[in-house]
C-alpha cells in the first residue's frame, strides 16, 4: 500500500483506514477531515507540495518493490525533447513550462465531445446521496468543463415520477421530475464542453427512459448501455426505512430484500427487528447463452437507440472476467459507440454487498492493462477501436496520468466517482454551518465549521482557493448562486488539473495526444509482468549502454 493512514508531509489524515485509492474505505458525508481529497477541495493546488516551506526538507516515502496496483507504476521524466507545443521548430524554453500544458481532449466516433481534461464523473444514481448533493457535482462538473453520469434507476424511485404500462412490457413515462432536474442543472451551466449522460439498466429499458430523454432533451444528453461496475457482480441497490417505500418499489417491479409483502415481514418491521429493506435491479443478459446472442443483443439495442434519435451512445462495463471484456471492447468497436468505460475492482459505491465487493472480479489495472492488449489486437486488424475512459480506485493526478498512459492510444479520459463527491459533500457541511438557514436545503450535517475548515477560513472567499478564478468567471451575481459544493468541485478540479499538468510537463508531453506506455514503468518486476509495462531498470537501458559504448 501507497497509503499510511496520516501524511505528516501534506498536513493530512484519514479518519479511517485508506484505500488503495488514498481515500477512505468508507466515506462520510459529515466527515470532518482530512484526507488529501478533503483538504484540496479547499486548498486546491497548495495540496500538491509539502508543508510547512521554510522551515523543513521532505522526501519521499512511496516504495514500489511489493504489489500489483496503480501504486506501483512510476512514473517517466526526461532531460531533454519537448512533444506537443503547436510549433515545435520554433518554440523555446519559455514556451515549455507546465502550464502551457494542454489538458484540452475529446471523445466519440460520429459526433465528437469535448472536455476541458481528461476526467468524467462515475455513475451516480439512485442512491440518497447522489440526490442530495446532485447540485454541487452536476454544477461542479459543467463549470469544469467534464461529464457528468446520471446513474440507473433514478426515475424508478421517484415517487414522483408517473409510468404508464405499456405494450411488450415497457413503460411510458408521463413524468419524471428528478431526472429532469438532474438533467436541467447541469445544462444550466454547460458551455460546450463535457456532457450529461444518462445511464440505462434493465428497469430503466422498461420505464421507457430513453424514450423520455431523446424525447425532451433530443441530442444535449449521450445515452449509456450499463453492462455492470467494478464494485459488485449484481444489479444497483439501494436501502430504504420505509415500509410504505418499499412497498411502492415491490410495485414498481423492483426485487425487494426482505419482501414487504409478506406478512411475517411487515410484522417484524412494525415490531423493530426489521429495520430496513434493500431495492435490487435486474440482472442483465439473462435469456442470453452464448456470445453471439449477447452480440446480436447489443447490438440490436444500439440500432433502436440510434432510430429514435441518439447520436452518441456509451458502454459501461464492470470488472467481469477476459471474456466479457473482450466483448465489450469488441461489440462497442463494432457499433462504433463514443466512449467504453472499464471500471475495475476497487471502484466505489454507493451501497453493494461488502463481502462481494471484496472478493470478487479484477482488479483495475489487471482489467486495464488487459484492455489496451485487447484493443491492440483489433486495432491491428485495421478497425477503429472504440474510445476508453478507466475507472476503479482512482482519487489523483498521478492515477489519471498512469491510467491514460496504461491504456495510451485509446484511453482519452479516466473516470472518478468518490473522490470528485467529497467536495459537495464537504461544500455542503460549510455552506450549511455558515448559514444555519440554508443547512436543510443544501444538505448541510455541521452545525459550526469544525477546526480543520477554521484552520483554512471562515468565510466562503477565504476556504475555497478557486473562489475568485470562478468569481472571474461568472461574474459576482451568479456567484452567489453557487452551491458552495460546486466551488468546492472546482477547487478540486483545479488541483487534479495543474498537478496533471505538472507530470505531464515532466515527461515532456504537452498535450495528451503525446502521452504513451513509454511515459510509465513498473516499480517491481510482478507489476511488470502483469501489465507488460517494462521495469524501471530495463526501460532505455539498451539506449543507455550505447551512449556508453560510443
Amino acid at each position: 500500500m501507497r497509503f499510511a493512514k496520516s501524511n505528516d508531509v501534506l498536513g493530512t489524515t484519514n479518519r479511517g483506514n485508506p484505500a488503495e485509492s488514498g481515500l477512505c474505505t468508507l466515506c462520510r458525508a459529515d466527515c470532518k477531515g482530512k484526507c488529501e481529497t478533503w483538504l484540496s477541495s479547499m486548498t486546491g493546488r497548495k495540496l500538491l507540495y509539502p508543508r510547512s516551506f521554510g522551515l523543513v526538507t521532505a522526501g519521499g516515502n512511496n516504495t514500489t518493490h511489493v504489489g500489483v496496483s496503480y501504486n506501483s507504476l512510476r512514473i517517466q521524466g526526461y532531460a531533454y525533447g519537448s512533444q506537443g507545443i503547436a510549433d515545435p521548430l520554433t518554440h523555446s524554453a519559455d514556451d515549455c513550462i507546465f502550464p502551457n500544458v494542454s489538458l484540452a481532449t475529446e471523445f466519440g466516433k460520429r459526433k465528437k465531445t469535448r472536455i476541458r481534461m481528461p476526467l468524467m464523473t462515475g455513475a451516480m444514481g439512485s442512491t440518497f446521496i447522489a440526490e442530495k448533493y446532485w447540485d454541487a457535482f452536476a454544477i461542479g462538473g459543467a463549470l469544469v468543463g467534464i461529464p457528468v453520469v446520471i446513474g440507473e434507476n433514478v426515475v424508478g424511485v421517484d415517487r414522483n415520477s408517473k409510468i404508464e404500462p405499456g405494450g411488450n412490457r415497457q413503460g411510458k413515462i408521463r413524468s419524471a421530475p428528478e431526472l429532469d432536474r438532474r438533467i436541467d442543472t447541469y445544462l444550466r451551466y454547460f458551455d460546450g464542453y463535457g456532457a450529461i449522460i444518462v445511464q440505462l439498466n434493465v428497469e430503466d429499458t422498461r420505464n421507457g427512459v430513453a424514450e423520455y430523454v431523446v424525447d425532451k432533451y433530443g441530442d444535449k444528453c449521450i445515452i449509456e448501455l450499463k453492462w455492470g461496475q467494478g464494485a459488485k457482480n449484481i444489479g444497483g441497490e439501494i436501502q430504504v426505512r420505509s415500509l410504505d417505500y418499499a412497498l411502492f418499489l415491490k410495485e414498481r417491479g423492483y426485487v425487494v430484500d426482505p419482501d414487504p409483502s409478506i406478512p411475517e415481514v411487515r410484522k417484524g418491521f412494525e415490531q423493530g427487528a426489521i429495520k430496513s429493506f434493500a431495492r435490487h435491479s435486474r440482472l442483465g443478459g439473462t435469456h442470453l447463452d452464448s456470445v453471439a446472442k449477447v452480440e446480436e443483443d447489443f447490438m440490436t439495442s444500439v440500432e433502436y437507440l440510434r432510430s429514435i434519435g441518439f447520436d452518441r451512445i456509451t458502454l459501461k462495463t464492470g470488472s467481469y472476467g477476459m471474456e466479457e471484456l473482450a466483448m465489450a471492447i469488441r461489440f462497442a468497436t463494432d457499433a462504433n459507440l463514443d466512449l467504453l468505460t472499464i471500471d475495475g475492482s476497487g471502484g466505489g459505491t454507493g451501497m453493494s454487498p461488502w463481502n462481494m465487493m471484496q472478493s470478487w472480479g479484477v482488479p483495475s489495472i489487471n482489467l486495464h492493462a488487459k484492455a489496451h492488449e485487447y484493443a491492440g489486437i483489433l486495432s491491428a486488424k485495421g478497425k477503429s477501436v472504440v474510445d476508453m475512459s478507466f475507472a476503479g480506485g482512482f482519487a489523483l493526478e498521478d492515477h489519471i496520468f498512469k491510467a491514460l498512459a496504461l491504456g495510451a492510444p485509446y484511453t482519452k479520459l479516466v473516470c472518478m466517482g468518490r473522490a470528485v463527491m467529497i467536495p459537495g459533500f464537504l461544500g455542503a457541511n460549510i455552506e450549511g454551518a455558515i448559514y444555519p438557514e440554508r443547512r436543510a436545503e443544501v444538505n448541510g450535517n455541521w452545525n459550526e465549521l469544525p477546526k480543520t475548515v477554521l484552520e483554512v477560513g471562515k468565510t466562503a472567499d477565504e476556504i475555497f482557493a478557486g473562489y475568485h478564478d470562478l468569481e472571474k468567471k461568472l461574474g459576482r451575481d451568479e456567484m452567489k448562486k453557487l452551491p458552495y459544493g460546486a466551488i468546492a468541485f472546482w477547487t478540486l478540479a483545479d488541483k487534479l488539473g495543474c498537478g496533471l499538468q505538472q507530470l505531464m510537463a515532466g515527461a515532456r508531453k504537452f498535450s495528451l495526444a503525446q502521452i504513451s506506455r513509454n511515459e510509465i514503468f513498473s516499480g517491481n518486476r510482478e507489476t511488470a509482468h502483469e501489465t507488460g509495462i517494462p521495469h524501471v531498470s530495463d526501460v532505455n537501458d539498451e539506449s543507455a549502454r550505447k551512449i556508453l559504448n560510443a
